[in-house]
Parts: C-alpha cells; sequence; structure tokens
C-alpha cells in the first residue's frame, strides 16, 4: 500500500475555546478531530463516493500531552492509516505547536453509512484509494 495521503490545517485558540484551566477545553479538541476527519473526505474523497456514503464516528482514542492558550495556533495534520475493516476505517490526527511538539494525538474509527439506505457500508479498496495515493 501507498503513502497515506496526509490533510492538514491550522487552528488557532480563540476566547470561547478556553477553559477554566487557561487553555483549549477538551471538547473543542474533539470538535477540531471530527472537522478534520470531515474536511479530509470533503477535499479527497472522489465526488461518487461523497454522493453516495457519509461517516459517523465509532470511537475516539485521544491522548493529550500540551494544550495551548487562547491566540496560540496549532497545526493539525489527519491520514487514513491501513486498510478499512469491513465498514470501519481507522483515522489517525495529530496536533502539533509552532515548535514541532507534538500535542494531541488521536485514533479515530469511523463506520461508513450509505446515504440511501442508512445502513452501514462495506468499505471498498476504491473509496479509500485517493487517500493512499
Amino acid at each position: 500500500m501507498s503513502e497515506p495521503n496526509r490533510f492538514t490545517r491550522t487552528y488557532t485558540a480563540e476566547p470561547g475555546h478556553i477553559d477554566q484551566l487557561g487553555h483549549v477545553n477538551n471538547t473543542v479538541w474533539v470538535q477540531w478531530i471530527q472537522d478534520m476527519a470531515t474536511a479530509h473526505w470533503e477535499s479527497v474523497a472522489r465526488p461518487q463516493d461523497r454522493a453516495a456514503f457519509f461517516w459517523v464516528v465509532v470511537r475516539h482514542e485521544i491522548d493529550y500531552r500540551g494544550n495551548i492558550a487562547n491566540g496560540e495556533t496549532v497545526t493539525a495534520t489527519t491520514w487514513i492509516d491501513g486498510p478499512a475493516q469491513g465498514a470501519k476505517s481507522l483515522r489517525r490526527v495529530e496536533f502539533t505547536d509552532e515548535s514541532g511538539k507534538q500535542l494531541v494525538s488521536a485514533s479515530t474509527f469511523w463506520a461508513m453509512i450509505d446515504r440511501a439506505s442508512g445502513r452501514l457500508a462495506r468499505v471498498r479498496p476504491e473509496v479509500l484509494a485517493p487517500f493512499h495515493a
């Protein structure tokens, strides 16, 4: 299998993201993880796959190693890790600060849903092929 297609974007902490400890709240990190998955799917998936399927989260495993405060920026990188397993696919997400230190990493498991039936759909290799280009 070829190297995974990595998708990157930056996030800047805003006042509404900050919790009582003075840094980004964990719920915001989860939202950013989900935003990354959606943006990556929308930018890379074939049009016919975007029209036929959508994804739902099955599980998040998140390691918090650091944080940022209001006005600070992180770089988020995501990729599909390996082949699908039935209807599920594993996605990795990493957030690094401006010095390159990893702050948050996640392994997220997503299930593909057929839009027409609303049921789980087996992930065919051609659906994930653009993510390993």
